[in-house]
């Protein structure tokens, strides 16, 4: 696999004592082992585990990150949130907090949300893996709670909400568009109901304090676009990105 290495860095959340990463596909990457072309992370995937144990080592020598520097949830579509000083996987989580320095605190998404959140004052950081479940079961408002608990403040945490799956493809069943607000579904652009998955999110994080102008929402559709491995489009084919905070 070639050591180039793409992806995208959240603009209010490096410099100033934080550092964020968002993975590309980066799909030009072919490891001539590998199911699944590109640098898929996710040891949820079809890949053999050394593939992606591979694919992880070579992101984090790029980003001169210690492997046991790196927290990362096992995400199971609930709200568990662990608050962690070392690193390792964590079972049964969608949700991690620190106020540990060095110390990465990683998502892995295909569709979903990773939200990233870092409250640099008060030296706080989160991450949240928000599907719909994860969403209206308020996961993102948990991980927030949680880092107060460790003394950050609404008014100094900026935010990150990834690519993600956007309302134009986001078809849902009604089971699933009753547990959102109206406002958050389109019930008549489409033949089955469509979700706002990333207005829903922005709209979570500004009711819990956080100011518009510190929240940042990248936009761009996880389906649409090549860069991004997804889910819905691929299936089991489809690979992982990674989002990636830590406290400098």
């Amino acid at each position: 696999m070639s050591s180039r290495i793409e992806y995208i860095q959240p603009a209010l959340l490096n410099g100033h004592g934080i550092s964020s990463w968002f993975t590309l596909r980066n799909h030009q990457n072919v490891n001539q082992n590998s199911n699944i072309p590109g640098l898929n992370l996710g040891l949820n995937t079809i890949e053999p585990i050394e593939v992606v144990e591979h694919n992880r080592n070579l992101l984090l020598k790029r980003l001169k990150i210690e492997q046991h520097e790196l927290a990362y949830a096992k995400q199971i579509h609930k709200t568990n949130i662990e608050t962690v000083d070392t690193g390792g996987e964590y079972p049964d989580t969608d949700g991690l907090v620190t106020n540990e320095r060095n110390l990465v605190l990683a998502i892995q998404v295909a569709d979903c949300a990773a939200i990233l959140l870092g409250d640099r004052k008060n030296h706080v950081i989160g991450a949240a893996h928000a599907g719909w479940r994860g969403a209206v079961d308020d996961i993102c408002i948990k991980v927030i709670m949680r880092m107060k608990e460790l003394g950050a403040e609404s008014k100094q945490i900026k935010a990150f909400i990834s690519p993600c799956i956007s309302l134009k493809n986001f078809e849902v069943g009604e089971e699933v568009a009753i547990q959102f607000p109206s406002r958050y579904i389109d019930l008549t652009s489409y033949e089955k109901p469509h979700v706002d998955l990333n207005t829903f999110i922005k709209d979570q994080l500004m009711e819990q304090g956080i100011a518009e102008e510190n929240i940042e929402l990248s936009g761009k559709c996880t389906i649409d676009n090549e860069y991004f491995y997804s889910y819905r489009r691929q299936k089991n084919k489809s690979g992982r990105m990674m989002a990636m905070i830590k406290l400098n």
